[in-house]
């Protein structure tokens, strides 16, 4: 049931012509109440889509009645045009459901650059459709319906001491921070005011969706929406939600991990003993974006110099000669030079686990990343055909 799990919500996906495939392509999430709080987190690139422009409006009150989202065309650069498209397809929503088309969250995935009148048709057939189908069954295949190069769709529940959290989530490609590359909407019954959801939501992304780094590449339509229904009464201790909502949400950031485009290895670094958690995250993510360590490890070599001169990049603070490197338990590096046999370290495992131990402090940080592949080449050099 993923995001109609929680009391208050009703979901439906629906196949309008977008997708060549003729799957669903267009997905509605209403909030039936009694609360109708939200918040949300917006990629960070200065290039953004119209959906995003429409949505940071619309969040600013904390408000949300209800949330389109289409697949099949990301709806970005497309120029006014674009952005009225966005704004049709919130007034259509509102129109059908009763409500303020100011609270209607719109979002879109799909190749940039693409929408025209057709397109628009579709997006606003896919609302009036949508919303015809909505039930509290329908979450399924609304997390169907937001897949672009996804092989599977993506949805977690948590449920305890009577309220519940529900998600679903798109990612497979350009996943970097600023969230990383996305769309998910995440809901809950549990009682929430306005500034606890958004406080809840920055905090549990910050450690899951802004620690996903598969390729280095940002997209211009990254959103993470929280919605909150209040439907079960109660009101969670704050602390045990935002740890619910963290997990929940560090999950969905693995599926994705899992899903990247082409990938042959998932591959977590775990960055100990700095100097401070930035540090523990710049070496992290100096590494999960170093093509000639990603093609290591798709070769099943452990290369652990190419470790140390990624890191080396880096602003941290550590010395290169007193670092430490595991991979896949096996330290292969210590105090900048070789220790075990580069042959007792088996990397043809999917899961590969490297430790890099900066001896410079307390802190640590958690980065996911890929390997770079020929599939992953091949199958961005023909995105768009």
């Amino acid at each position: 049931m993923t995001v109609t799990a929680p009391k208050g919500f009703e979901a439906a996906g629906v196949a309008v012509g977008l997708k060549s495939t003729g799957k669903p392509d267009v997905a509605v999430v209403v909030n039936r109440g009694p609360d109708k709080v939200a918040a949300a987190v917006f990629t960070s690139n200065r290039a953004q889509a119209n959906p995003i422009l429409w949505s940071q409006q619309v969040i600013g009150d904390g408000v949300v009645e209800a949330i389109v989202l289409n697949s099949g065309g990301a709806n970005c650069f497309t120029g006014a045009f674009g952005f009225q498209t966005t704004h049709q397809t919130a007034e259509k929503a509102a129109e059908l459901l009763g409500v303020s088309s100011g609270d209607v969250l719109v979002c879109s995935t799909g190749l940039i650059g693409s929408g025209d009148e057709v397109f628009r048709a579709k997006v606003l057939d896919g609302v009036q459709k949508g919303v015809a189908a909505l039930s509290a069954d329908g979450g399924a295949v609304a997390a169907e319906a937001i897949m672009t190069t996804d092989t599977v769709s993506k949805t977690v529940v948590h449920s305890e001491d009577g309220w519940t959290i529900g998600a679903m989530a798109k990612g497979a490609g350009m996943l970097a921070p600023g969230l990383a590359t996305m769309l998910v909407v995440i809901t809950t019954d549990a009682v929430l005011d306005a500034a606890a959801a958004d406080a809840h939501l920055r905090a549990a992304t910050r450690v899951s969706f802004d620690r996903l780094d598969s390729d280095g590449c940002m997209s211009t339509n990254d959103q993470v929406t929280l919605l909150s229904s209040g439907a079960s009464g109660i009101t969670p201790e704050p602390a045990g939600f935002r740890d619910a909502l963290t997990a929940v949400c560090i999950e969905l950031a693995e599926k994705l991990q899992g899903d990247a485009e082409g990938a042959s290895h998932d591959i977590t670094i775990e960055v100990q003993r700095a100097a401070s958690e930035s540090d523990a995250v710049e070496v992290g993510r100096s590494v999960a974006r170093n093509n000639l360590f990603k093609a290591a490890i798709f070769g099943n070599d452990p290369n652990w110099g190419r470790v140390l001169a990624a890191i080396g990049t880096t602003k941290a603070q550590f010395d290169p000669y007193d670092t430490d490197v595991w991979m896949n338990g096996v330290r292969v590096c210590t105090a900048g030079g070789p220790d075990a046999p580069r042959e007792d370290v088996d990397l043809t495992p999917r899961a590969t686990h490297v430790v890099i131990d900066l001896k410079s402090g307390q802190a640590t940080a958690r980065i996911l990343t890929n390997d770079l592949t020929h599939d992953y080449v091949h199958e961005n050099s023909a995105y768009s055909s």
